[in-house]
Formats: structure tokens, sequence, C-alpha cells
């Protein structure tokens, strides 16, 4: 499994993005960057984060920089599976 290309594929859904984020490099910036990502949609990515890859995140292990850029995000999901 690519955690990048499944982060992608996840943000593509959750923000109908239409295919847009499968140009995204780990330098795209996100929050801030990307209209579509707002603070209701930071709570849908959590969500399918957690049922995507299946882990849990608490409410302090998250803070703007986790999604500060496509690499950020991917980093965290990274850590979360590696315990």
């Amino acid at each position: 499994m690519n955690t990048q290309q499944e982060v992608l594929a996840l943000l593509d859904e959750i923000l109908s993005l239409k295919g847009r984020a499968t140009g995204f490099s780990a330098e795209t910036p996100l929050l801030g960057a990307i209209p579509e990502l707002d603070s209701m949609a930071v709570v849908a990515v959590i969500t399918g984060l957690e049922e995507r890859f299946g882990f849990v995140v608490e409410d302090d292990e998250i803070d703007g920089s986790t999604f500060a850029s496509v690499g950020a995000l991917v980093g965290f999901v990274e850590a979360k599976l590696a315990g």
C-alpha cells in the first residue's frame, strides 16, 4: 500500500476535488491553500483516515501543522501506522 496515494484518494473523495488530488505532491500545501479544506472538512478527513487505516486519532495529536502539506499529513498517517 502506498500511503501517499491512499491519503490523496481520501482527500479527493472527502473534499470532492474531482481528481485534482492526483496531481498533488508531498510539498503541496493543504490548510489555507485548498478552499474545500475548512474546519468541518478537517474533521471528515480525520474520521476518514481512522476508518481507512484502522487507527484512532486523539484530540491532542492533531494541530495545524498536521495539515500544513500533503507530506505532513502522510507523515502523520505513517507514524500512526508504525505505532
